[in-house]
C-alpha cells in the first residue's frame, strides 16, 4: 500500500539454579514476539544447539545509534519493549508487494511488563498517526536523518531504521525502551506454523480480498498464512480503517499467548530446539538480547504472562479532519497512558474513553 506524506533498566534472569535436571529438563526457556511479539520459544541447553540457535539471532545495537539524551533508565524490575511488524518486501517478502528498497513498520507494540512480571499492559501505535519524528542517527547506515512535523509515525522506521523508530517512540512517551523485537511477514508465518497454528473463533464471516483471507463464522485453527492475513486484514471488519486492524493484531496476541501455553512444547525437547530455531531465525532485537543466554533471562521475567495477564490498548488518538486516512494522538489522554507505564499502574480507562481506538466492532469479530 503506498503512503502519501503530510509528510509521509534491563530483565534479570529471576530462574533458579536447578540440581542435576532430568534429561527433559535441560532445555532453556526463551522469549521471543512481534505481533508475534509475545511467543515464547525455547532452545536445548546441549552445546550443538546453543552455538545453532546463538548463531541465528540478528542484533542492532539500538544504545549506539541513540547515544545520549534518552529517557533516564529506571532499574525497578518493570522493562519496555518496542515490538514491531515489519512490511519488508524483500526475500521471501516478496510475494506481498515488489520490493522498494525500504520497509516501514506495519505493526508497533510498546509492551509494558510490570515489576514484578505478572501483568503487562500494551500499547498499540496506529501507524497512520501523525508525530513530530526527532532527528536520528539510522543504525543501518550511520547516517543522520533529520527530524520532520506531522509525519506518519511508521515512516520513523523506513528513514532511519529500528534506531529512529525506538527515539520516535522515547519522544512521544518520554519512557526509554529496554528492548526492541522485530519480526518481519515471512518469520511471523513461520513461527505460527511451527506452533501448529493458532486457535480463534469468529463472530461472523471475514472476506478481504487484499488480505486473501475468507473465514466463515466459527472456529478455525489458522496457519501461518491464515495469520498473517488475519492481521493485516482491514476490509469486510469494522470501518475498514487501521484502527479496526488493531483490534483484530490484540485479539490474535492473546490467542497466541494462549497457543503458547496449551501446545505443551516444553515436555518434548525436539518440538522445543524446531520451535527456538524457527523462532531465532525470525526475529531480530537490539543486541543486547542477541544472544540465547540473554534470551533465557528474558523468558524467566515473562513466562508467567498469559492473555487473561495482558492489558491491550490502542493509543489514544481522533481522526485527522483534514486527511480520514491520518489520525492525531489525543495529548492530554496519552499522557495518562505513559503516566500510568512510567507508575508502573494499569493504564486506566479514563486515558481512552474518547480515543477513535478501542472502538466499533472489529473487536468483537474475533476472541
Amino acid at each position: 500500500m503506498s503512503e502519501q506524506s503530510r509528510s509521509t533498566g534491563r530483565i534479570r534472569g529471576t530462574g533458579t539454579r536447578r540440581r542435576k535436571p532430568s534429561r527433559a529438563r535441560r532445555v532453556k526457556r526463551i522469549a521471543l514476539g512481534g505481533a508475534a511479539a509475545l511467543v515464547v520459544a525455547g532452545g536445548s541447553g546441549l552445546g550443538y544447539a546453543y552455538f545453532t540457535l546463538d548463531g541465528n539471532l540478528k542484533g542492532v545495537d539500538i544504545d549506539a545509534a541513540l547515544g545520549a539524551g534518552r529517557p533516564d533508565d529506571v532499574d525497578n524490575g518493570s522493562q519496555d519493549i518496542l515490538v514491531l511488524g515489519s512490511n519488508s518486501r524483500s526475500g521471501a517478502n516478496s510475494a506481498y508487494g515488489a520490493d522498494e528498497g525500504s520497509a516501514r513498520a506495519d505493526t508497533a507494540m510498546i509492551v509494558h511488563v510490570d515489576e514484578g512480571h505478572t501483568s503487562a499492559s500494551v500499547v498499540s501505535v496506529p501507524r497512520d498517526t501523525l508525530v513530530d519524528r526527532p532527528a536520528c542517527t539510522s543504525d543501518t547506515t550511520g547516517e543522520q536523518v533529520g527530524g520532520e512535523r506531522e509525519t506518519m509515525f511508521n515512516s520513523a522506521y523506513e528513514v532511519g531504521g529500528p534506531a529512529c523508530a525506538v527515539k520516535t517512540v522515547e519522544s512521544m512517551s518520554g519512557i526509554r525502551m529496554d528492548h526492541y523485537v522485530e519480526v518481519d511477514f515471512t518469520g511471523f508465518k513461520k513461527i505460527v506454523d511451527e506452533l501448529g497454528g493458532v486457535r480463534i473463533t469468529t463472530s461472523r464471516a471475514i472476506d478481504d480480498p487484499d488480505s486473501h483471507l475468507a473465514l466463515e463464522p466459527g472456529t478455525h485453527t489458522l496457519s501461518g498464512e491464515q495469520s498473517l492475513g488475519l492481521v493485516r486484514t482491514r476490509h469486510s471488519v469494522g470501518d475498514g480503517s487501521d484502527l479496526g486492524r488493531i483490534q483484530l493484531q490484540q485479539a490474535f496476541v492473546k490467542a497466541l499467548l494462549d497457543q503458547v501455553k496449551s501446545v505443551g512444547v516444553f515436555s518434548d525437547p525436539k518440538t522445543l530446539f524446531g520451535l527456538a530455531d524457527t523462532a531465532t531465525k525470525a526475529v531480530t532485537t537490539d543486541s543486547e538480547l542477541a544472544s540465547v543466554k540473554k534470551l533465557t533471562g528474558f523468558a524467566d521475567g515473562l513466562k508467567g504472562l498469559g492473555s487473561k495477564n495482558v492489558d491491550m490498548v490502542t493509543l489514544p488518538v481522533e481522526y485527522d479532519p483534514e486527511d480520514p486516512n491520518r489520525v492525531l494522538p489525543q495529548k492530554k489522554a496519552g499522557q495518562q497512558v505513559w503516566a500510568a507505564l512510567k507508575r508502573d499502574a494499569p493504564i486506566p480507562a479514563s486515558a481512552t474513553a474518547e480515543s477513535a481506538g478501542d472502538k466499533g466492532g472489529a473487536g468483537d469479530v474475533v476472541r
